[in-house]
């Protein structure tokens, strides 16, 4: 089966980062993404550690570098605005700022990985799949839109709310683990006129940071709140997750009714849990899970990005030194990156905990609480972050 022919769901990251890897490695590659065409806006997002090496085998580090967000610092306000705490050292987005990671907006990535696979690799877009049926030798899959089809392998790398582990692991509520809070996301003007800079406020139970983007042209927007019971939404209703944000924030002061009214119309909001996806294993028969699909650790982590690259290296290059084999090859991906993951999701967790220590020790508009916000120690993640050693493939 070293010809396989191999369906990926999810046109992000993961996906097109798997498609890359397989087709240079022999593959026949098919990726099916849901939405008409590269979903726009997102976070700024990190690439770090083993996912450098991964981006500069893949070609594409330099041009990853030159869009970097540049962000030069950060600032922590109170309600009026007033500065508690600032730093040129470290961001809330990007860690520490003297360190070899690349910070990026999540579209611009994306568009990086599609130019690098859109001449091998065969793309549908404004489609999902809606049935996934196992042979010994095959996967028949059919689609919404798209005639069905019969493919050698196929590999959810389609996030957190995975079509393809619903088809083939069952319910989601069975992986998906709440951590206690939901983040909206959104583009806006730079409304605070903000020069490569973001600042943070947090009011109780909700806060948000307001990011300069695009050189200064444009803002990006993080609005969160915490939860400690998962609430019931249409995850694909737009309009209804704007609502429900904006009432959350309903009389939260600082810039937020501003940033709320930018919300209205832009055309890239998004809205989700601060989850993860915890599984016994990745793989089941023919199927296999990439990313957030089967491990997502949220973005508390700040590895999600990188994760997604590495695994889609070692997914793919353990298929090419299994020749096909499905069975030998999903079960080496496995042994290879599931104490990395593990590690790498208990980073959530930690951070988790020292946010709701901070906020018990010391009111939340203190200077105190901004500095133990700002300042965690990021030695050991960077020693977690470098610890995993590629194979070459």
């Amino acid at each position: 089966m070293e010809n396989a022919n191999i369906l990926v769901s999810g046109a992000s990251i993961a996906g097109p980062a798997l498609a890359y890897w397989l087709s240079r490695h022999g593959f026949d590659v098919t990726v099916v993404e849901r939405a008409p065409d590269l979903r726009p806006g997102g976070q700024a997002i990190d690439v770090r550690g083993p996912a450098l090496d991964v981006a500069e085998r893949m070609g594409i580090l330099s041009e990853i570098r030159q869009l970097t967000t540049d962000i030069r610092g950060m600032t922590v306000v109170d309600a009026a605005g007033k500065e508690l705490y600032s730093s040129t050292e470290h961001t809330f987005t990007g860690g520490r700022i003297d360190n070899p990671d690349v910070e990026i907006m999540r579209d611009d990535l994306c568009r990086i990985l599609h130019q690098a696979t859109d001449s091998t690799v065969e793309y549908l877009f404004n489609d999902s799949l809606t049935s996934l049926t196992q042979g010994d030798r095959e996967v028949h899959v059919t689609f919404e839109r798209s005639a069905p089809r019969t493919f050698d392998l196929v590999v959810g790398a389609d996030g957190l709310h995975s079509t393809v582990r619903r088809l083939a692991f069952g319910p989601e509520s069975a992986y998906l683990h709440h951590l206690g809070s939901y983040i909206g996301l959104f583009t806006t003007p730079n409304f605070l006129g903000l020069d490569s800079w973001q600042v943070y406020h947090q009011s109780g139970e909700v806060g948000g940071i307001v990011m300069s983007a695009r050189n200064n042209t444009e803002s990006r927007v993080y609005l969160g709140f915490q939860q400690a019971e998962p609430l019931e939404y249409d995850h694909r209703d737009i309009a209804s997750q704007k609502r429900l944000l904006a009432e959350r924030f309903a009389g939260a002061g600082w810039e937020f009714p501003r940033a709320l009214e930018h919300m209205w119309d832009a055309p890239d909001f998004h809205f989700d849990s601060m989850s993860q996806i915890r599984m016994d294993s990745w793989s089941r028969g023919r199927v296999a899970l990439l990313g957030d699909a089967g491990y997502c650790g949220s973005p508390g982590t700040g590895q999600g990005t990188s994760l997604a690259l590495i695994g889609a290296y070692v997914l793919a290059g353990e298929l090419k030194a299994a020749h096909g084999d499905h069975r030998a090859a999903f079960a080496a991906y496995e042994r290879e990156l599931r104490e990395h993951v593990t590690a790498t999701q208990q980073i959530a967790l930690d951070n988790r905990q020292q946010m709701e220590e901070a906020r018990a020790a010391a009111d939340q508009d203190s200077t105190e609480t901004a500095q133990a916000v700002g300042d965690r120690d990021m030695r050991e993640f960077y020693a977690l972050v470098n610890s995993l050693t590629l194979k070459e493939y």
